[in-house]
């Protein structure tokens, strides 16, 4: 499938949202009072939304877990910019492990 099939720009529409709702007020928007309650807050959204999912696609609910994948999508996105990592960053790493098996790609990663 192209790029185009996969529509991943608009996670890149989604960062740039994102990143502009920072300096909008809590009080009108729900990403700048995500943000305004620090990265904590933020990891917890994405931990929830992940278990979320992940439980979704056990019981085998398609809807339910393409709904819960675009919550985990957009509440990492969330907490990539309250931790000023740049989503590009992120998708530079992940084109430098297509076409690296797995396996291997773990093997050679430094323990943290």
């Amino acid at each position: 499938m192209s790029i185009a099939t996969h529509r991943l720009e608009v996670l890149a529409e989604l960062a740039d949202t994102v990143a502009a709702r920072r300096s909008a007020s809590p009080d009108i928007s729900y990403t700048a009072k995500l943000l305004s309650q620090g990265i904590e807050k933020c990891a917890k959204k994405v931990g929830e939304e992940a278990v979320e999912a992940a439980l979704a696609a056990v019981k085998g609910d398609r809807e339910h877990l393409r709904l819960e994948a675009a919550d985990l999508f957009y509440h990492l996105v969330v907490l990539l910019e309250a931790s000023d990592l740049p989503i590009a960053e992120v998708m530079n790493e992940l084109e430098k492990r297509v076409g690296t098996g797995g396996l291997a790609e773990k093997a050679d990663r430094r323990q943290v």
